[in-house]
């Protein structure tokens, strides 16, 4: 077992008051186990499952199946030819909030789209009529619209823009908006992976300040009485619960949505319903989930002609 650091020592004193827990906390993290795959089926499962499957979670889509830890479905044809998306269970957790909402959904976008998991499970869950996946790292971009295509996500777009260039062009347009926004990571190394310095308070500060600018742009892109799902794949309250905090001051027309579904998994670092999974729960690795909705009674916008023209916009 790896020897924890001092910075994560800190970390787990924050988030826990139990010593216990505290240990749970940093054993999972400094000697990481794997984790079960799941897969998010996109056509019919077939008469003959091809995998082992885990008994389901209370809480867990009918459309999710989470496999046994030998389990490898990215080689399957099944996954070739677009039957199923592979996610990360955390994914599935994180994503679950949207399971909430009941209103018709016409337009989502996803923020920080690649590779396309939640993008493709918000799709799966709400039918919109538009599905815009945004990614503003160039090189990303083949991977999100590569998985777009071949599970057939339509109709569904790819484009290539700043968040603050969106919410200037595309003003309360969206039913719902995904921001799963860049963090430090470290839920990486409870899956065995680097994310170097993702302890250090400059690497946390720089990245809740990121998050507060996406998120930002992000609110102002949610029509009226839409919703903004803000997650990460990090532990650290100040880019999780803090943010929300933040985001809930800055935008007050916001309000944060109860998800029943997850009630035992309920945040206790902050009053704001948001939720969290642990990777010493041994489900995943580990996410930070909140979901908001728009309460103002403005006049929702559409989206405009001219989307094609300043868009680097890839039909999928």
């Amino acid at each position: 077992m790896e020897k924890p650091s001092n910075l994560l020592l800190k970390l787990s004193r924050s988030l826990f008051a139990d010593s216990a827990e505290q240990e749970k906390f940093v054993a999972s993290v400094t000697n990481p186990q794997p984790f079960n795959p799941a897969i998010l089926w996109l056509k019919p499962r077939p008469l003959e499952h091809p995998f082992n499957i885990e008994i389901p979670l209370e809480w867990q889509p009918e459309f999710v199946d989470r496999l046994s830890r030998e389990s490898q479905p990215g080689k399957h044809s099944l996954h070739q030819a677009g039957n199923y998306y592979c996610l990360d269970f955390s994914s599935v957790f994180a994503a679950s909030t949207l399971l909430t909402i009941s209103q018709p959904i016409n337009t989502i976008l996803d923020m920080c789209a690649a590779p396309g998991g939640k993008s493709i499970f918000a799709w799966k869950t709400l039918n919109p009529k538009l599905l815009l996946c945004n990614e503003v790292i160039g090189k990303r971009l083949g991977m999100l619209t590569s998985n777009l295509k071949r599970c057939q996500i339509e109709p569904s777009a790819a484009i290539n823009l700043d968040s603050k260039i969106l919410a200037e062009k595309i003003p309360a347009t969206a039913n719902l908006v995904i921001a799963d926004a860049p963090c430090s990571g470290q839920s990486l190394l409870a899956k065995g992976d680097k994310a170097p310095g993702c302890f250090h308070p400059v690497t946390i500060n720089n990245n809740a300040s990121r998050q507060k600018r996406i998120l930002a742009n992000s609110a102002k892109i949610v029509a009226p009485q839409g919703y903004l799902a803000y997650m990460t794949c990090t532990y650290s309250t100040a880019e999780n619960e803090q943010v929300s905090e933040w985001l809930l001051n800055k935008f007050p027309q916001f309000q944060p949505v109860e998800v029943p579904h997850l009630a035992k998994y309920r945040s206790h670092l902050t009053s704001i319903p948001c939720y969290r999974m642990w990777p010493q729960d041994k489900l995943g690795a580990g996410a930070f989930t909140i979901l908001l909705q728009n309460i103002a009674e403005t006049p929702t916008n559409s989206l405009p002609p001219d989307l094609l023209d300043f868009a680097r916009f890839t039909n999928i």
